[in-house]
């Protein structure tokens, strides 16, 4: 195990005056100038102190909004008015090809070539098309792997392909989740096998038995694989033990489909590394970017994925709902066969996938483009690009190994203030890894009681985070943003109601 990064209480200087000489260092301040910070009167009423910006540590759920996204929008809207149907030519960011306009600066953002990637639809939408492609269930490959603690979205998407292809999600579907010790599935392993020897593999004891083994993430029919193993939060999946997983049972793995980064532990998955183990075993491998994209260093073409899709409005900062991105290797996109010619792809089609060049041809005939745009299906809602646009100039401009670096340095920061809080260990424990390179901006907070009164009493006080089932509160500072000033704010806040009024009040 390689060595906590993460300064001790005894070593971690907590004063005010730390935070603010941290943020006076920081390359990065002037980047929250860039952006609205909401006020605690319109986030937090009743607020003592409303006129003072809110301690927003929610960029993991939405980001905030950047100060020249409302002019981009207005432009788009004052040329439509003005211009009509020939702003698709003449607009001051023309509408007809209004997503190459945020095609090289996403491109950098993922680490992928530009033909590479396209912003259209949202994440679940692109997730859907994407396994139209690349879930292709034959033989006894015929499974998708995702986390357990997978967002139910992903859950719903990969069950309904699954049952797409007629097959019982239940049996298709391996959630691989953490597991500390015995759990007992050798001794319910036994007894199905005594159940299936009596030929009574059909009866409700035999029923309730393989339901016991779901439960504890066992899917693999009578065998007994163990599909991780766990740090001391129990919560985090082991790369080796999903490496371990499909060097067992990867003959029976169509797709592999994992987040980037999960949404509930804020863990960062070794997507290269688990990228070639998929392969290896002849699965095919996409990720979720929800909560990467824009969060950590990413090198798609290079770790050789197959397909990947993000969301915009977390890290992205495109607003809520905002139109997502998807990623497809050159050794996909470049695939311009035809329908019904040997090799071609198998994908569901729209007119704005169809190559440019024939496309006001009008002809009946798909013919696709040699990129990821083949996976468009209508033309680019122009409204919603303006944003993402304006968002991915701000990234490229303050450049990702900068913004990763202030990332871990705020994250350490706020985990070391939060283990000086006396006593803090008895009643809140932070799950997300605490190697730098394990975690993005993210740190998750299990309460151990009463949780969503503790996060009720953060928000009155001028904090914005969230709260995820059963117990985690998630804070997000995110470097584009956030200051130190706000992880020691929010540290103050948290000291005085675990403590009972050991942290300073707001001035």
């Amino acid at each position: 195990m390689p060595p906590d990064p993460t300064p001790r209480s005894s070593t971690i200087d907590t004063s005010e005056a730390h935070a603010s000489a941290l943020d006076r260092a920081d390359p990065l301040a002037s980047s929250r100038e860039r952006f609205h910070v909401p006020l605690c009167r319109d986030v937090a009423p009743g607020s003592a102190h409303p006129d003072q910006e809110s301690v927003y540590l929610c960029g993991n759920s939405l980001g905030l909004m950047p100060r020249a996204t409302r002019e981009a929008v207005n432009a788009e809207m004052d040329d439509w008015a003005r211009l009509g149907v020939e702003g698709h030519l003449h607009a001051r960011h023309p509408w007809l090809p209004t997503h190459e306009f945020v095609r090289e600066t996403a491109a950098r953002l993922v680490g992928a070539r530009p033909h590479e990637v396209v912003v259209m639809n949202s994440l679940t939408v692109n997730l859907h098309l994407m396994m139209a492609t690349f879930y292709r269930p034959s033989g006894k490959r015929t499974k998708i792997v995702i986390e357990d603690s997978a967002f139910p979205s992903d859950s719903y998407a990969v069950a309904s392909q699954a049952a797409f292809h007629g097959l019982d999600p239940r049996d298709a579907v391996i959630r691989l989740r953490p597991r500390s010790a015995d759990l007992g599935v050798p001794k319910l392993l036994k007894e199905l096998r005594r159940l299936h020897q009596l030929g009574e593999a059909s009866t409700s004891p035999a029923k309730h038995v393989r339901q016991q083994l779901r439960d504890l993430g066992h899917y693999g029919g009578l065998r007994d694989v163990d599909l991780s193993k766990v740090d001391t939060s129990s919560r985090l999946l082991a790369t080796d033990r999903i490496e371990e997983f499909l060097a067992e049972e990867g003959d029976s793995v169509a797709l592999m489909l994992i987040g980037g980064v999960n949404y509930l532990s804020g863990q960062v998955m070794e997507m290269e590394r688990l990228t070639e183990a998929g392969h290896r075993a002849g699965a095919l491998v996409g990720w979720d970017l929800a909560h990467a994209a824009g969060n950590v260093p990413l090198n798609l073409h290079d770790w050789n994925a197959d397909f990947a899709c993000w969301c915009s409005y977390k890290y992205l900062n495109s607003g809520p709902g905002a139109v997502a991105g998807c990623f497809v290797h050159e050794k996909h996109s470049k695939n311009t066969k035809k329908f019904g010619e040997a090799g071609a792809l198998k994908r569901f089609a729209g007119w704005w996938g169809n190559d440019p060049k024939t496309r006001f041809v009008m002809g009946p005939e798909f013919e696709p483009v040699a990129s990821a745009d083949a996976w468009s299906l209508s033309n680019p809602p122009v409204l919603a690009i303006a944003p993402v646009r304006v968002s991915l100039e701000i990234f490229d401009k303050a450049g990702m190994p900068a913004l990763r670096a202030k990332s871990e340095r705020m994250t350490g920061y706020l985990q070391a203030l939060i283990d000086a809080i006396p006593g803090a260990e008895r009643l809140v424990e932070v799950i997300t890894p605490r190697q730098p390179g394990a975690r993005g901006c993210q740190l998750s907070i299990a309460v151990k009681e009463r949780p969503k009164d503790l996060h009720k009493a953060l928000g009155a006080d001028g904090v914005v985070c969230d709260f995820r089932e059963p117990n985690v509160i998630r804070v997000a500072p995110v470097p584009l943003y956030n200051t130190f000033h706000d992880c020691w704010w929010f540290a103050e806040i948290l000291k005085r109601h675990i403590t009972g009024g050991g942290g300073a009040a707001r001035a």
